[in-house]
């Protein structure tokens, strides 16, 4: 045996006795982790599907009934498709106006010469807030007799309260949503703006574009990835609306408010038949990977990626 492989077999073994020991820590870190995620998220997915081919009523054995509750919400349940329409039209609405909303005021800061950090703070600090908390103070304010219909009253303007009008219910609940939750894609906005080179813009200004013509042809398509992003990940939180509902309307009146997320509460924890509420859920699961999905083949229609 050479003196080579005698010095290379030592400093092999350290190295694997290092690994091993650097493996093992780094379990140790992960496991706490891991097991959250096991026990908080994939085993509850995993019973929801089970739940949702049983008949369960909490107080009795879960009875196995196949494709029943599936049968019936897409046939036999009257409520379902009101309670879909209302959760698309909820989406369509507060995706558009989050996203206009959230665009135009990061633009306007993003012109600002001074106290661009203190507008960011600003606009962002309803996020922080629980949006239980945020429910319970709109609702003071749009009850009947509350702020708004005092000032209504003030400016001589005969307007049903919303809370309790049909038609205009569902309107509470955009205001009160995007209230809480435009700050986040102003954020993501205003910093995708402020990384466009300055050096385009000015380009575009010497060849006589004028503000318009360099926000349209210069920085949107330059900021379209985070725009996917926020389209994205507005769509999906907006298709689970529930705090907001619960808190406000408790999906009236009638159901003019019920949306998906409301109707698995009611289901579930009112009227206690879980597989039912099951069947909602991956219903609501479905149509949200559906709609990812199919953001996901459109951006490439509209999404520009700088190389």
């Amino acid at each position: 045996m050479s003196q080579t492989e005698i010095r290379t077999r030592p400093a092999g073994r350290r190295r694997h006795r290092l690994f091993n020991t650097e493996a093992h820590t780094a379990l140790v870190f992960l496991l706490p982790s891991f097991l959250g995620l096991l026990i908080f998220l994939i085993l509850p997915i995993a019973a929801s599907l089970a739940l949702s081919f049983s008949n369960w009523s909490l107080l009795s054995e879960p009875r196995f009934v196949g494709l029943s509750n599936y049968i019936r919400l897409l046939t036999v349940d009257p409520a379902f498709f009101n309670v879909l329409g209302n959760t698309l039209f909820f989406t369509v609405e507060y995706v558009i106006l989050n996203l206009v909303v959230a665009l135009g005021l990061a633009t306007w800061i993003a012109s600002l010469k001074r106290a661009q950090r203190w507008f960011r703070v600003v606009f962002f600090l309803p996020t922080f807030t629980p949006s239980i908390a945020v429910s319970m103070v709109w609702l003071l304010m749009f009850t009947p007799g509350g702020l708004v219909d005092a000032v209504f009253r003030t400016l001589g303007v005969h307007f049903p309260n919303l809370l309790i009008n049909p038609h205009l219910a569902m309107q509470v609940i955009v205001i009160v949503t995007l209230w809480g939750n435009v700050g986040y894609n102003l954020i993501l906005f205003n910093a995708a703006l402020d990384l466009v080179p300055q050096s385009y813009l000015d380009a575009a200004e010497i060849d006589g574009a004028g503000p318009w013509q360099r926000f349209w042809k210069i920085r949107l398509p330059l900021i379209s990835p985070t725009l996917f992003f926020g389209v994205v990940m507005t769509a999906i939180t907006s298709l689970q609306v529930f705090d907001q509902i619960f808190v406000l309307t408790r999906g009236g009146p009638g159901s003019a408010t019920a949306t998906l997320g409301f109707a698995i509460y009611q289901y579930g924890f009112t009227n206690y038949q879980m597989g039912y509420a099951s069947a909602l859920a991956w219903v609501m699961f479905i149509i949200i990977m559906a709609l990812t999905a199919l953001q996901f083949w459109l951006q490439r229609k509209w999404v520009h990626y700088d190389s």
